[in-house]
């Protein structure tokens, strides 16, 4: 079952560290790219995730094309995708051992997050972390 307590996804907020976002934009007029912007302002290190633009930087970091090439942990996989495109991206998070999968607003694949807790990942479904950090009070990350 899906993240819905308030309780919940404020814990998995604090818990975390290192975001991948999948989906991510250079392109200021994308939400990813102001989303990735404020994730990071609020003291995460986020990695930004997107074949079409690898190798290239977004914020500051460099853009890898696939999951598996990140070597670091990743508390949290935001899927910046269509929902029809979720699946795979929940997969790869399964596969380099991910703490959670979060599917932004409008992004809903129960398959897949049934796939995820199975492997004993936690799942937030069609919600915004820059959304939900400022609502939940989420304190800044420290260094």
């Amino acid at each position: 079952m899906p993240l819905t307590a308030d309780a919940d996804i404020k814990a998995l907020l604090e818990g975390a560290r290192t975001i991948a976002l999948v989906g991510a934009s250079d392109r200021p007029d994308r939400p990813s790219y102001g989303v990735m912007a404020r994730l990071q302002r609020h003291g995460y290190r986020v990695i930004p995730v997107n074949p079409q633009i690898t190798g290239e930087h977004i914020h500051g970091e460099f853009v890898f094309r696939e999951l598996d090439q990140l070597g670091d942990p990743v508390d949290i996989v935001d899927i910046f995708r269509r929902s029809e495109a979720a699946g795979a991206v929940v997969d790869q998070a399964i596969a380099i051992g991910a703490k959670a999968v979060w599917m932004q607003l409008g992004v809903i694949d129960q398959a897949a997050a049934a796939r995820a807790e199975a492997a004993g990942l936690k799942v937030v479904m069609d919600r915004c972390p820059a959304i939900e950090i400022p609502r939940l009070g989420v304190a800044p990350i420290a260094a």
